[in-house]
């Protein structure tokens, strides 16, 4: 968001996750996972560290899921910290934030916490860190150009008169149906979504609810996982005793997308994960070019 607002020289940290743009990686980072989830770690043995930590069962006895480095983040000393408060395994909590905060001498940080949950609070975010950092007109001119983007894909796809059923999986073992500002992306792009509610935080499921609601199309987008990283992964589900028998995999639609890159995030590429969605659902209407393009640029 930062950088998407054109302040990019203010920025003097990041998360370990923070990588977009990519020179923001030459950034220090402030925090680091307690989970292995490199290459190597499936969706499965991620989903059991985190089940560990959660419910107390590693020696440190801490649930916390993440590591700050206070020391480091005291050292620079900044004026604001942005970070969320809408999701404990997707990133650092806002209470582990002002916990660190909380003993800090002198001047401490201004906290500034995002916690969106449809697309109309992901701009209401943007616009809060636009704010925040005193260049609101500019924030204003950002959200136009983002919405008008929006507005484009609407005047193609609201007129449709049959919207194919489509179901968005944001985690493979145990199956996770993406909920939040997903399925209002697959509505907007004039796709039926048949899993999850818009603004509910995404829901466990298992293969026999994917089977009844049988989707036209599946769109896979593992929270935290890149393309290559999702096509390993989409072994398990090949190997699930309903995948045979779903209709999109009868006629061969089901799609890899890089969750990690678009969807998962709520920032300024939601409008690029759409125009994906637009892309997949409707090939014949969009043509914007991310057909094949993280596989080929990985």
């Amino acid at each position: 968001m930062v950088c998407a607002l054109g302040a990019s020289e203010l920025l003097v940290g990041r998360s370990h996750e923070c990588d977009f743009p990519p020179e923001i990686r030459k950034l220090p980072a402030c925090t680091e996972s307690k989970i292995n989830t490199g290459n190597t770690a499936s969706s499965a043995e991620i989903n059991r560290q985190i089940k560990e930590l959660q419910n107390g069962t590693q020696p440190e006895g801490d649930k916390s899921l993440y590591r700050l480095d206070a020391p480091k983040i005291k050292e620079l000393q900044p004026d604001i910290i942005i970070t969320q408060g809408q999701c404990d395994v997707c990133a650092v909590s806002l209470r582990e934030v002002e916990e660190m905060i909380g003993n800090w001498p002198g001047n401490r940080p201004e906290i500034l916490s995002l916690a969106p949950a449809r697309m109309a609070e992901i701009w209401d975010g943007i616009r809060r860190v636009a704010n925040a950092l005193n260049i609101e007109e500019h924030g204003r001119e950002v959200l136009r150009a983002l919405k008008n983007r929006v507005v484009s894909i609407i005047e193609k796809t609201c007129v449709v008169t049959k919207r194919p059923s489509v179901a968005c999986i944001e985690w493979i073992e145990p199956l996770m149906a993406a909920g939040n500002w997903v399925p209002e992306l697959v509505e907007l792009v004039g796709g039926a979504n048949v899993l999850d509610q818009a603004g509910k935080h995404s829901a466990w499921m298992d293969g026999e609810a994917l089977l009844k609601v049988d989707p036209e199309i599946i769109v896979l987008m593992p929270c935290g996982f890149d393309l290559n990283r999702v096509r390993s992964e989409a072994t398990a589900l090949v190997r699930h005793p309903v995948w045979t028998k779903l209709e999109a995999v009868k006629k061969k639609r089901v799609y890899l997308t890089d969750g990690n890159a678009y969807f998962n995030r709520p920032g300024p590429r939601i409008v690029e994960s759409l125009e994906i969605l637009a892309e997949i659902i409707w090939p014949e209407k969009f043509k914007f070019g991310h057909k094949g393009w993280e596989l080929m640029r990985s």
